[in-house]
Formats: C-alpha cells, structure tokens, sequence
C-alpha cells in the first residue's frame, strides 16, 4: 500500500511530534482534535515543536559531530537551507481538524496518540470506525497498552497495530512496531517502511508486551525514582543528580517526567493502583498522591512551564 495521507489523533507532546515529522518528510498530515479549544493547546505545541526542529538544524549546521538522524539520515548528504526550507513547509502544510469526515474520510494511515485512558481510546475508535475507508491503516500510539485490548472496537482488527516513538523523534529516533495476534503481516511490513520512510529506526516487537521495548525498561525507573520522592526519602533536584553523575546519562527521572507531563505519569500510575500494598514493589498510592497534587495546581511539566522544575516558556 502506497501511504500519502496521514492523520494524527491528538495534539499532545507526542502526537504533534509525530505530525510534524510526516509533514517534514512529505506526508499530507493532519492533526484531527476534539473541540475549539484543543486547537487552542496544540498550536503552542506546534510551535514548539518548529522552534526545537530549527534549533536542532543549526545545532547540526555548527557542530561538525552533531546529527538528528530523524531530521537527516547522514550528516555528508546535510543541506542546512534546504532541511530548513523542510521545516518551514512542514509547519505551514500541518492542518488541524475538528470533522471526522475531513479528517479520516481519505487516510491511508491514522495513528491514535491519545491520552492512556481505556475507556477514552475504546469510545475514540467506536467514534473514528464509521469514518474510515477500507483501505486505512490504523496504529496506537500507546506507550503501555496492548494493541489487542482495542482491536475489536477498531472495526479494522487485521490493519490495526502499535507504532511507538519516543520523546523527541527527530533525534531520538526510534519507532517500535508491535502487531496482534490479528494483524495481517503485509499490513505490519507496511508500518515498519513507513517508519523508515520518515527516518525512524523501525524495531519490530514479535510479541505482545505491556510498555513495549523503552517503556518497558523506562517505567520502573521512573517509578523507582517518583517512589523516593513520593515516600520522604529525597528530593527531585538530589535524585537526578544521583542518577546523572552516578552514571552519566544527561537526564534523571524528573527530567524525563517533566517532558512526558504528569497527567500521562499519573494515568500510568492508576493503573497499578489495584495492586495490593504487600505485592506492589512502590509505594503507588503516594506516587499517584503526589502527581494528582501537582496536577491540580497546574504544574504539568515543561508544557505548562513549571513541574518539579521551572522553565522559560517564553
């Protein structure tokens, strides 16, 4: 199948990555929201999202050993004016829409990066089934729920599959491809060329795993840190400093959650909350506590400007 037509579901930290990045290797992209005012928070989003793509150019452009390999698969074959031209028309040709016909009624591809909510995903495909030709292709990209748990409310369970990026996509360029046990294999062959054609390193995912290849090692450390917080024992500043002088690696725990934003931490967090005290290796109950509180007071983490650390959100 010959994918032109994208269509990302969601307009958060994530989905306008994913976006942005289609529109920049060519793809007729388009956001589809859920209200006026989800216009409202993905805009700044996007712009965001231009500003650090710009950055990253010039920061290839002046440093000789730098690459974004999302951005530019080798730095001998870089063009800084034209991968800047890219950018520039990937921003302008990114459409948002409210009306599922204009949205999904010619996609070839629709890729669900929604909130982790069960519920909401399950009344999001019932929702999008109608709207969608027989010949789309349909991805989630969930960070920790199976692509089986929704198959059947997909109304497409042989072209329905997991395609998950992490943070930063450009650079950080990796794309898990994960089928059910209802995928048909030319559909996920097809999905794994996408995701090298927009210059992700495509990893395929041979059976079904709860958080996938990075979540499933990323989670437990970042719940390993929260649970320090959380419990009494330290503090944000001094557990990220443990972590990153300890072993070199250029973010800790609160850093990354600070970019993934806590309503997506607190919503991977209810879901251990059944999980009876004696069992459970954290203290979830606090955690979810904790990141419940931050929430409420608006301190959602780089995207509102403040979370365990403050930002310029200018």
């Amino acid at each position: 199948m010959d994918i032109k037509k994208v269509v990302v579901a969601g307009g958060g930290v994530l989905g306008t990555q994913i976006a942005f990045l289609c529109a920049y290797w060519g793809y007729d992209t388009t956001i589809w929201l859920r209200s006026q005012g989800s216009i409202g928070r993905t805009k700044p989003k996007i712009e965001l999202v231009r500003k650090e793509v710009e950055d990253d150019l010039l920061k290839m452009k002046n440093e000789p050993e730098y690459i974004s390999h999302g951005l530019c698969p080798d730095k001998d074959s870089f063009d800084y004016e034209k991968a800047v031209q890219m950018a520039e028309s990937a921003y302008q040709g990114l459409k948002l829409e409210l009306d599922l016909d204009k949205a999904f009624g010619d996609a070839d591809l629709v890729i669900e990066s929604m909130s982790e909510d069960k519920d909401a995903k399950k009344a999001f495909y019932k929702l999008m089934a109608p709207h969608l030709p027989a010949k789309t292709i349909l991805c989630t990209n969930s960070s920790t729920m199976l692509p089986s748990t929704f198959a059947k409310f997909t109304g497409r369970p042989d072209k329905y599959l997991a395609l998950h990026f992490a943070n930063h996509i450009w650079h950080n360029n990796t794309a898990e491809v994960m089928a059910q046990k209802e995928t048909d294999p030319k559909v996920f062959e097809t999905v794994m060329a996408f995701a090298r054609s927009i210059h992700m390193v495509a990893l395929p995912l041979h059976k079904e795993k709860s958080g996938y290849l990075l979540n499933s090692m990323l989670v437990p450390f970042l719940f390993a840190g929260l649970d320090l917080v959380a419990t009494g024992v330290s503090d944000p500043e001094s557990v990220d400093k443990a972590w990153v002088l300890g072993t070199g690696a250029p973010e800790g725990p609160f850093q990354i959650l600070d970019v993934v934003g806590m309503k997506t931490a607190y919503e991977i967090v209810s879901m251990y909350l059944h999980v009876p005290s004696f069992l459970a290796p954290y203290h979830f109950k606090d955690i979810a506590k904790m990141l419940k509180k931050m929430i409420d007071e608006g301190k959602l983490g780089v995207a509102s400007g403040e979370g365990f650390y403050k930002y310029d959100k200018k």
